[in-house]
């Protein structure tokens, strides 16, 4: 009987270039591939002893014990188990433009969101994120670096900000794009989980390690934050292909380096682009790029005729387009798509 072909299923079809949703089209690494055969043939059992192995690494790592670990079906399942306990306690307070899909769910669930306004240069507005925090806030949640915008917040600042918020609240974390900055170790707070901060700092595989289809996730804090989050979760075990695939790849420096770099040449190659074509886009430390468009709608729509799909707009920040860096072939297709589409917009 023949292979069935999933790229159909699972991948961009024929001719599309997927530069929306900050994947990394190469990978999973080659040791992640071997691993997930390898272990395909134990799918019978539950992962369990894997998920122990996996915490031990991370754990290992970042100098924490395994107890403060908490792995789940991407961080995503973290995130929304978080706002869910955080939210029975109290209001979350986060920035009215960041990855908020986990924080929506919660919403829905009956969680209060306190939102507030980005700075005037796009950044997080941390000060008035403090001046909105009170004793009905239970959780502070941001990303770092952010999502859309791609920005950083400064080591500095956000140390003091967590000086000032870890008293009153919990702090949340999401660092899905702390391997792709300039400096990972200086742009986490990690630390402040070790030295016993209510601080919650999440991670992925789904971006560098390029496995966002095999949802695997974690969370580093505090052991009663952890046991918290845990009775949260809506799964348990793990998924036998995605841990056999993150044990094999976490410490796979060679293929880390790989794609930090293919990411970088992509994202140069759509700043180049941006410059070329008039505009002008916010500083990135991620594998995507937030460019200032006249009407982020009709360029993805004059992008999506071409066969390239990136983001439209983001509720009312209508002229902000996110591009994300995939295959390089295919950035380069939006790079040379992109001045004309100006042009046509400003004809």
């Amino acid at each position: 009987m023949a292979a069935p072909d999933f790229g159909p299923q699972f991948g961009p079809l024929p001719g599309e270039a997927l530069l929306s949703r900050n994947e990394n089209p190469y990978g999973p690494a080659p040791s992640a591939l071997r691993a997930v055969a390898d272990a395909a043939r134990l799918g019978c059992y539950y992962a369990d002893r894997g998920l122990g192995r996996l915490a031990d690494m991370i754990a290992e790592r970042h100098g924490v014990s395994p107890r403060q670990v908490i792995i789940g079906s991407g961080s995503t399942e973290i995130l929304c188990a978080i706002a869910l306990a955080w939210g029975e306690k109290g209001k979350v307070l986060c920035p009215d433009l960041f990855w908020d899909t986990t924080v929506q769910y919660g919403e829905r669930q009956g969680v209060e969101a306190l939102r507030v306004p980005l700075a005037a240069d796009m950044g997080v507005d941390l000060a008035a994120m403090t001046a909105r925090l009170d004793d009905g806030v239970s959780l502070v949640q941001i990303c770092n670096p952010n999502n859309p915008t791609g920005m950083l917040i400064p080591s500095a600042d956000l140390r003091a900000f967590a000086d000032a918020v870890t008293p009153k609240a919990t702090l949340l974390v999401d660092e899905a794009y702390n391997e792709l900055t300039d400096a990972p170790g200086d742009n986490t707070l990690v630390d402040l989980v070790r030295a016993g901060r209510d601080v919650i700092v999440c991670r992925t595989f789904s971006k560098i390690y390029g496995m966002a289809g095999m949802r695997v996730g974690y969370a580093i804090t505090t052991e009663q934050n952890a046991q918290r989050i845990a009775g949260y979760l809506m799964s348990f075990g793990g998924n036998t292909a995605g841990i056999a695939a993150a044990i094999a790849s976490y410490n796979d420096t060679g293929f880390l380096e790989r794609s930090r770099a293919m990411v970088l040449e992509g994202r140069e190659m759509i700043m180049d682009a941006v410059a070329r074509a008039g505009l002008t886009a916010l500083p990135s430390q991620t594998n995507f790029v937030y460019v200032k468009v006249p009407d982020a709608d009709a360029v993805q729509a004059a992008m999506l005729e071409r066969g390239v799909f990136i983001r439209g707009a983001y509720g009312p920040w209508k002229e902000w387009s996110r591009v994300s860096t995939g295959r390089l072939e295919d950035v380069e297709r939006y790079a040379k798509a992109l001045p004309e589409i100006i042009e046509s917009l400003n004809a």
